[in-house]
């Protein structure tokens, strides 16, 4: 599959940290790719390089087949962008808002079209400043979509947002997948990734520690499942003691808390009720589940994704 994103040893640094350190990738065309990471990984950096809002210190971007040097009128012409935090004049109207972001696009669907697009029809007279965080974020999105772009960037696209929005939003991003278009979507949320992302790269220190498909990145760790859980005195319990129990690959504790990687869930939960019974601990709490993007970080970096 042709590259509709190509990136080369990018690198770009600040007075008190590097923030992008030597970044390599590619995206496809047709997919949606994922930039994973926590805050301050590089994330939202490398995204602005590629938008040509930043200049890089070094490396090298080509975008549809052009470059930001030489090529930036053709290129703004075939982008969309919602960035992280996209603010809008409170006072215009959503009709007026997009009907203005319509007007630096030779080609595209009318206001009204990309306000339908991203169901705001009702909105249409209202002031910007009355909409709810889920409608301003419909609305950015209409703003990227209005002229009719081949590559669309989704900078934390649903931060911020309730649950509801947030699939309304992932609802507008598969069907703008269906029709063919390359997503480059940025994100903490693991589940988002999962569901989004064809592909993903997680990001940390400004490095690509990690590439490839959900399943492919999850099943790299070697664990089918996640167990944690809490006891009275399980600090008592070793990481040593802990990794005897049948199934049980990595032990990690956290105020109390004790999870456990597990290759056999139907093994390693009675295994670790016996042992928790032999000592005497009481379990106040369990749970478990699939391993996810998450576990990943976690076996990668030792954190969580959304630890500072």
């Amino acid at each position: 599959m042709a590259a509709a994103l190509e990136v080369r040893e990018l690198r770009k640094a600040y007075k008190d940290v590097v923030a992008v350190d030597g970044v390599t990738l590619e995206v496809r065309a047709g997919e949606c790719f994922g930039l994973l990471g926590p805050n301050g990984a590089g994330k939202t950096t490398t995204i602005e390089i590629c938008e040509g809002l930043l200049d890089a210190d070094s490396g090298s971007v080509e975008m549809l087949g052009m470059r930001w040097e030489t090529d930036s009128e053709r290129l703004r012409q075939r982008l969309g962008i919602q960035l992280q935090e996209t603010q809008l004049s409170e006072k215009l109207t959503v009709f007026e808002t997009v009907r203005l972001f319509r007007s630096f696009y030779k080609a595209g669907p009318s206001p009204a079209e990309a306000i339908a697009l991203v169901q705001l029809q009702e909105k249409q007279p209202s002031r910007v400043g009355t909409l709810s965080g889920g409608q301003k974020q419909r609305l950015a999105m209409a703003c990227a979509l209005v002229g009719d772009p081949e590559f669309l960037f989704l900078d934390e696209p649903t931060t911020g947002l309730d649950p509801q929005a947030r699939r309304q939003l992932w609802d507008l991003i598969e069907e703008f997948k269906r029709g063919g278009r390359t997503i480059l979507l940025t994100t903490h949320y693991m589940d988002e990734a999962e569901r989004l992302c064809d592909r993903v790269a997680i990001m940390d220190h400004g490095k690509i520690i990690a590439l490839g498909t959900p399943r492919e990145l999850i099943g790299s760790i070697g664990v089918e499942h996640v167990v944690e859980f809490s006891a009275g005195g399980a600090t008592l319990l070793t990481v040593s003691d802990l990794k005897k129990i049948e199934g049980v690959r990595e032990v990690t504790t956290e105020n109390g808390n004790v999870q456990l990687q597990v290759t056999e869930l139907h093994r390693a939960v009675p295994a670790l009720l016996a042992e928790l019974n032999r000592q005497g601990l009481p379990l106040t709490e369990l749970r478990t589940h699939s391993a996810t993007l998450e576990d990943v970080f976690v076996t990668l970096t030792g954190r969580r994704l959304r630890d500072e």
